[in-house]
């Protein structure tokens, strides 16, 4: 470890934590955390390297914190990869397992991890002023980290050139190493090509479109199968967007279209105004957010990117459950932020058009509950109905399959209280069309003028019914909608006496044809 964090890091017991450390979402046990970066699979094992502040518990002396885990639920957290010092910031970047022994770090038969970062540059380095992109490499499967000597490996003079994800293509050209940066401030995805992870040409570049009024960051560029199809393979590129989100702040978009190994072109479907978004009048532009493809409606998922490496091709993404509008003021203490569940992606044909589907990563266990059968084929007309209540320590996934028919809502109040107005709010509003997160009355919402505040998304019934998948955790609510194409993520701090759940049908009867619930640990 560097002599800058020679300082002792605070140490408090995890005893002092408060009631709101998530059950199944990580969280750095006493500091802060943002951006998930680096993640890989390697050796069995799921690699989570994040943004971290080694010193406390809001924005500073940028890092990458490092947690492992074999299933992607659980995780260990282990000490600072690799760790800020007077002359550099860590920030955000990916992690590449070299097979081939390109870069010269490791043998062809034991592989180096191989870390690209960027390097936020200091007053104490020649550098000032600039964002470059760095190599630190690991010959230990990943626990612990040396810098190149030649860093930085890749410069544009720019004062905001972040956030390298790189991947290993294989063309007509042959195989090479991908790079996929941004020009934060210019609303600018940047392509570059490299053979050995240290000497990069320039590819192309793509933006700004869809949602640029905010800085572009945390990219990401991959292949998936449309509907499961392997002849009929679509590239998605994921841009995170500060501020600007379709919920407000921050919010992860995308784009689904073909990659040659050279330039990304977005299919037309993808774009919801040619010219970008920051060139309408505001309502013109709510209207255009609307219509861009977001990973998430909510006001909290942000930052998401894949893991490199997945096993059996798989193609998972963590985000960082928070907002830049008030994350350095939520109300936890030592820890502060959390993960987003892991997500697996395809790719799925919705209306004509290849769309994102997310289903949460929850493996079975001995952490998880044999699910509770709540209602099977029960018709409610203008009632409510008690589901099992929030438990400490645990989270609760709840699972509903409902037709609506002639009901006029379709409510499911969560961590509520005795107050009847209490708690957060999930509803579905059948003349809308329109599905619904409230949190203005989730208990602790005072602490910043923009946290109370509700979500809204448009949510079609598929034959008539509305498929959910909500995950409850102490201090959040994820939501997935009609199998995954839809999902909607809000952090709330509710009361400590507020646990009860409930669903309301009103405005006529509806059916539900399944309704459970089962909690992780």
């Amino acid at each position: 470890m560097s002599a800058f964090l020679d300082a002792a890091r605070p140490e408090t017991p995890p005893a002092a934590t408060t009631r709101f450390r998530p059950a199944i979402h990580f969280t750095a046990r006493d500091t802060w955390l943002n951006d998930p970066n680096g993640l890989v699979f390697h050796d069995g094992l799921y690699h989570l390297f994040f943004q971290n502040n080694p010193y406390g518990n809001v924005w500073g002396n940028m890092s990458w914190g490092h947690a492992t885990s074999a299933e992607l639920l659980h995780w260990t957290e282990h000490p600072v990869a690799i760790a800020c010092d007077e002359a550099e910031d860590i920030f955000s970047g990916s992690v590449v397992v070299d097979h081939g022994n390109t870069s010269g770090f490791g043998t062809a038969e034991s592989p180096a991890l191989v870390a690209i970062y960027t390097s936020a540059f200091k007053a104490a380095s020649e550098h000032s002023g600039t964002q470059a992109q760095s190599l630190a490499y690991s010959t230990d499967a990943g626990m612990t980290w040396q810098k190149y000597d030649g860093n930085p490996v890749l410069t544009r003079n720019s004062a905001n050139f972040r956030d390298p994800k790189v991947f290993r293509y294989q063309g007509d050209q042959g195989a090479y190493w991908v790079m996929v940066a941004v020009e934060a401030h210019h609303q600018k995805v940047v392509l570059y090509r490299s053979d050995d992870l240290k000497s990069w040409d320039f590819l192309s570049d793509f933006g700004p479109a869809n949602a640029d009024a905010g800085d572009w960051e945390c990219p990401d560029l991959f292949p998936l199968a449309v509907d499961g199809d392997p002849a009929h393979l679509k590239w998605v590129l994921i841009v995170n967007v500060n501020p600007g989100a379709v919920a407000g702040g921050s919010g992860g978009q995308y784009f689904v279209g073909q990659f040659d190994g050279d330039r990304f072109v977005p299919d037309a479907g993808s774009l919801a105004a040619p010219a970008g978004v920051s060139s309408l009048d505001a309502s013109a532009a709510a209207a255009a957010l609307q219509q861009c493809l977001w990973l998430d409606w909510g006001r909290d998922c942000y930052a998401s990117v894949s893991f490199s490496n997945a096993p059996n091709g798989r193609r998972i993404i963590i985000g960082w459950m928070n907002n830049w509008d008030y994350a350095n003021e939520l109300p936890t203490h030592p820890w502060r932020s959390s993960m987003t569940l892991a997500r697996e992606l395809r790719l799925a044909t919705v209306n004509g058009s290849a769309r994102l589907v997310q289903q949460a990563v929850l493996p079975a266990g001995p952490s998880a509950d044999e699910p509770v059968i709540l209602a099977k084929d029960l018709v409610m007309a203008d009632t409510e109905l008690r589901l099992p209540a929030a438990v400490p320590g645990t989270a609760q996934v709840i699972d509903a399959d409902i037709v609506p028919g002639a009901a006029r809502q379709l409510e499911f109040r969560l961590f509520g209280g005795n107050d009847p107005e209490s708690g957060t709010f999930l509803r579905y509003d059948m003349a809308a069309a329109e599905l619904v997160l409230d949190r203005r009355n989730s208990g602790s919402t005072g602490f910043h003028e923009k946290f109370a505040s509700v979500e809204t998304v448009p949510v079609c019934l598929e034959d008539g019914a509305l498929n959910l998948r909500i995950v409850v955790d102490h201090c959040s609510v994820e939501v997935f909608a009609q199998g995954g194409k839809v999902v909607l993520t809000d952090l709330v701090f509710p009361d400590q006496e507020c646990r009860e759940n409930r669903l309301a049908v009103r405005g006529g009867p509806a059916t539900l044809r399944t309704l459970s619930s089962w909690t992780r640990r």
